[in-house]
């Protein structure tokens, strides 16, 4: 069983920082594929980043590359994003997501688990 708690949303101003938080409830949290997914408003659901657990690469979506930064504490069980120089168009319900796959997991029917998303929103 996994469970996904995302946190860290909020209301911030264009050109601000978010860190979001994902709280992973899972045996062997490092052997997993984690990812970000966000859902804009009238949108589907799209990819944001993903971290595979074989290597710790990284891998962006255009629109996320030199922004955001995704990265996790095997540890303590926890994944992050670290957004930066927020626009109004990254106002979304963010979405985390794991997976047992390897390799660079962008599409959503990679991902068997999910989390229920925080929202954020960029205010222009």
């Amino acid at each position: 069983q996994v469970q996904l708690v995302e946190s860290g949303g909020g209301l911030v101003q264009a050109g601000g920082s978010l860190r979001l938080s994902c709280a992973a409830s899972v045996r062997a949290f490092s052997t997993y594929t984690m990812g970000w997914f966000r859902q804009r408003p009238g949108k589907e659901r799209e990819f944001v980043a993903t971290m595979a657990w074989t290597n710790g690469e990284t891998y962006y979506a255009d629109s996320a590359k030199g922004r955001f930064t995704v990265s996790r504490h095997n540890a303590n069980n926890m994944l992050y994003l670290q957004m930066n120089t927020l626009k109004p168009e990254d106002t979304a319900v963010y979405y985390c997501a794991a997976s047992r796959a390897t390799g660079q997991l962008t599409i959503r029917s990679d991902y068997p688990y999910w989390g229920q998303g925080t929202q954020v929103t960029v205010s222009s």
